[in-house]
């Protein structure tokens, strides 16, 4: 079977001026400029079956964003291949952009100062969208994310919450098979976020749409995404399972015990105390995951606890050690 997206040798590299601060460079650099080349990404591969949601992963200036603008057509690639839908992105030919869309959080595709059904109709025309069908992809967007209050307002006059809602909808009424979303939550509140996740779930079930997601928050990835691809300096560090990459680099379990005088215990000797966990009643250590028994069992014997609990860690911490390895 055929991937939906195939990415093979992807490179982008930007050549950036460069001079030192002060007037004389300024002077210099006007008649004489020197560049340096910078490598966003680096000979990148994959492949992503259809319907797959897949969570695209790296720090600030890792080259998410720009993998993400080649595959969608908006910049061309130094080298290497790439194949979305059986087109090549960057060629922008009318059938692919009918099939796929980009949302970015940090982009506004809507019009600021008219009404957001305004910029709705404008995309119903680009597309070139049939009345009939646009009316009944509208009502199931609207079923799914609670449009209609929002269609008469300009759209400065939406909350962020609001507008990311109106961004993602009207990225998706020409019903693209493929979406590549960077950051679709960013900056929304919990409340704001979970809506989104929900909304992303139920079109993945309903259509059958190919997801690529960018985002810093965890929630988003571990809610929607079951493989992670992870890219740092531009290269690809990891392309797997979630809870594959959490034994691969971080094989240890988080044990939290409620107890009774916490303070009067140290728990150094059982294992590698961590702080700032979200349940703050409770101490943790950390153990190796072939030690848990054991160890759990010692705590059970030594210390007056009125509850256990064994947990694998947070993947934010998982996918820093991924970062950083």
């Amino acid at each position: 079977m055929t991937p939906t997206i195939s990415v093979q040798q992807l490179s982008k590299t930007y050549e950036v001026p460069e001079r030192e601060g002060g007037f004389g460079a300024a002077v210099r650099s006007f008649f004489k400029r020197k560049y340096k080349d910078v490598k966003a990404v680096q000979e990148v591969n994959f492949n992503i079956e259809q319907g797959e949601v897949v969570g695209f992963l790296g720090p600030n200036g890792a080259g998410k964003t720009t993998t993400l603008k080649m595959l969608s057509g908006l910049l061309h690639p130094t080298s290497g291949n790439a194949n979305v839908l059986g087109f090549t992105p960057w060629e922008l030919k009318n059938d692919y952009l009918r099939s796929m869309t980009l949302v970015m959080g940090q982009r506004n595709r809507l019009s600021w100062d008219i009404p957001a059904a305004d910029s709705f109709l404008l995309n119903q025309a680009i597309y070139r969208i049939p009345d009939d069908e646009y009316k009944e992809t509208y009502k199931e967007l609207d079923e799914l994310l609670e449009l209609e209050p929002l269609m008469k307002k300009p759209v400065r006059n939406l909350s962020l919450g609001e507008r990311m809602k109106c961004e993602i909808a009207v990225g998706l009424l020409h019903r693209p098979k493929v979406l590549f979303l960077d950051e679709p939550t960013i900056g929304l509140d919990i409340t704001g976020q979970a809506r989104i996740r929900e909304f992303l779930q139920e079109y993945n079930k309903r259509t059958g749409a190919t997801i690529i997601l960018t985002s810093h928050y965890m929630a988003d990835v571990t809610a929607l995404c079951e493989r992670i691809i992870i890219i740092h300096h531009g290269q690809l560090k990891y392309d797997g399972g979630i809870n594959d990459l959490s034994k691969k680099i971080a094989p240890f379990k988080l044990i939290g015990v409620l107890m009774e005088n916490a303070d009067a215990h140290d728990l150094s000797k059982y294992g590698e105390p961590v702080e700032n966990m979200e349940d703050a009643d409770k101490k943790f250590i950390q153990v190796k995951a072939d030690e848990v028994t054991r160890i759990t069992s010692r705590l059970l014997a030594d210390l007056p606890i009125r509850d256990i609990t064994i947990a694998d860690p947070p993947i934010e911490d998982v996918i820093e050690q991924a970062f950083n390895q």
